[in-house]
């Protein structure tokens, strides 16, 4: 059985910091494409971050690049979403996904298994 458990989300002000993390259990997931994926209230899921097996390649959205930094330890595995510098309009809850390729997709459909979501909420 795979299982993906996020951790670390919760309530910051904006301008602050949170580190999420999504530990993966249930098989080997170091060959496997992860990605991090949101969705706040009346909205669709949509992309954060991916980071392709070997961490060497990261993609981000254009909404949270420079501020997110995806990263993970395939020892342990675990994905992390560093956020810094959080706004109002990050609020949502957000979703750990592995993708049973090398290859990145910043697709929801495209994603195999996920987490069961953690809550950021960024207060203004």
């Amino acid at each position: 059985q795979v299982q993906l458990v996020e951790s670390g989300g919760g309530l910051v002000q904006a301008g602050g910091s949170l580190r999420l993390s999504c530990a993966a259990s249930g098989r080997t997931f170091s060959r496997y494409a992860m990605g991090w994926f949101r969705q706040a209230p009346g909205k669709e899921r949509e992309f954060v971050a991916v980071i392709t097996w070997s961490g060497g390649s990261t993609y981000y959205a254009d909404s949270v690049k420079g501020r997110f930094t995806i990263s993970r330890d395939n020892a342990k595995n675990t994905v992390y979403l560093q956020m810094n510098s959080l706004k109002p309009e990050d609020t949502a809850v957000y979703y750990c996904a592995v993708r049973r390729s090398v290859v990145v997709a910043t697709t929801p459909g495209a994603y195999d298994y996920w987490g069961q979501g953690t809550q950021v909420t960024v207060s203004s």
